[in-house]
């Protein structure tokens, strides 16, 4: 096969990222926006010696899953990957996915219970948009920096569109310039809006290469008359950083108090510039509902482990004896701490640091946690950590949850060889149309014979 051959092949299955695959010859041949059971007519564009790309030419039969797609910019924006698919169709890929890489990476046996799902539109809280040379705020094409317009993102609320569009005439108005990434100057370099999903607050944020925003005050005048009440604070973000990092250390607040507040699983939380907060907060409860039927918490000490602003653990605070966070990021601490203090849980406390250092810090101490959860970024856990959670902690339960399947698998499996068994795991989607799932997983401790 060579490269602008054109082939005609049936697509079978999906990867991880949503590109459609059939095979011809023996060879993989991954095709973006292709559905399980199209055929497809498909223009080959790259060749490697085991497999190759290429993309839809023609439909010539289309799969039974296929649906009419909603948005002008699915085949160039970076974020969905299955606007071109019923959303049934795409959980049902998800589970399979899940369960296939706890089999195949972890040897998992245990039963992957049905994910769980929710709406699939205008479910973001957060939106990060990039500014152009020319002052155009919009999105980052797929597996680049080049911009492209931004319209109405069909994930995010509508206001944020209407918030980018004000945003980009008033950098235009002014003439102000926007950041380049190879030179390092312009002043702009991102619009960051966060909105509390229950409470309707919202946040803009607006990085900047300098330490001040000429006429920010008519900026924040024309959000008012947009937003009305709903707007709670305007915030600069400095980040002087030639770097691609979006936001810097430094906040500088403009209008309001710096932070919006939202309700998340019963419990006031305050949100910054720079706190994590899950972008799905109605799904998020549905993960930390799990979670809490996995660990049972009643009445039992808590160790929760990358715990970011302490919101799985203050979830279900008021059912146990006590909730011990622990988290790297000094501003997320801080985040948890005052999470705690505005909602009156007195039996949680948190520390920061490294969580494999807290871990020995703890064992040293001779700590004992009835329940651990692990919530680590991407990579997944170190395996020393796992070593102490299950050899030094031996706790009942642990709760893992994790936003890739294929770590989780891997830790998993490290887990049952030190004395854990999963006994079952769930998908949750808290990212509709894109090729992100998370899961949470439950593993006890087993007896040894005597």
């Amino acid at each position: 096969m060579c490269k602008n051959d054109e082939i005609i092949i049936d697509i079978t299955d999906v990867t991880a990222q949503g590109s459609g695959v059939g095979k011809y010859e023996g060879i993989a041949v991954f095709v973006p926006e292709a559905a399980v059971g199209d055929r497809v007519l498909v223009h080959i564009v790259k060749v490697n010696k085991n497999y190759c790309f290429g993309k839809i030419v023609e439909i010539i039969e289309p799969s039974e899953s296929r649906c009419e797609i909603d948005c002008d910019s699915f085949s160039k924006c970076g974020g969905c990957v299955y606007r071109h698919i019923n959303y049934s169709s795409e959980a049902q890929l998800k589970q399979k996915r899940v369960e296939q890489t706890m089999k195949r990476i972890g040897n998992i046996a245990a039963p992957c219970k049905e994910i769980i799902v929710g709406e699939p539109l205008r479910y973001r809280n957060k939106a990060q948009f990039p500014i152009n040379e020319n002052g155009h705020v919009g999105f980052f094409a797929t597996h680049s920096h080049r911009i492209i317009p931004c319209e109405d993102c069909l994930l995010q609320p509508v206001n944020f569109y209407e918030i980018s569009k004000v945003f980009e005439k008033f950098i235009n108005d002014f003439s102000l310039s926007c950041y380049n990434e190879e030179t390092g100057k312009g002043l702009i370099r991102h619009l960051y809006i966060r909105r509390a999903s229950a409470t309707k607050e919202i946040m803009v944020c607006v990085v900047i290469n300098a330490d001040a925003l000429p006429h920010n005050e008519v900026l924040v005048e024309t959000l008012e008359n947009l937003c009305g009440n709903d707007l709670k604070t305007v915030v600069l973000n400095v980040n002087k950083d030639k770097t691609n990092v979006i936001l810097g250390k430094e906040n500088k607040i403009i209008y309001g108090e710096g932070y919006i507040t939202d309700i998340l699983c019963s419990n006031k939380i305050r949100i910054n510039p720079l706190s994590f907060y899950q972008v799905n907060r109605d799904m998020a409860e549905c993960l930390y509902k799990k979670a809490e039927e996995y660990a049972e918490p009643q009445c039992k000490t808590v160790l929760d482990l990358y715990c970011g602003a302490g919101t799985i653990g203050l979830s279900f605070a008021d059912k146990a004896k006590e909730i011990i966070g622990v988290e790297i990021i000094e501003q997320a601490v801080e985040d948890a701490k005052y999470n705690a203090l505005i909602n009156g849980i007195k039996n949680a406390r948190f520390l920061c640091a490294d969580a494999c250092e807290a871990a020995k810090k703890f064992r040293d101490e001779g700590l004992k946690a009835d329940v651990v959860v692990l919530d680590p970024p991407r990579k997944g856990c170190d395996s020393e950590l796992l070593s102490i959670v299950a050899e030094s902690f031996s706790p009942e339960r642990i709760v893992y949850v994790s936003c890739d399947c294929a770590t989780l698998a891997r830790d998993c499996n490290i887990l049952e060889e030190k004395g854990y068994k999963v006994i079952e795991y769930t998908p949750v989607d808290l990212f509709p149309r894109t090729s992100h799932v998370e899961t949470v997983a439950l593993l006890r401790r087993q007896k040894t014979e005597i």
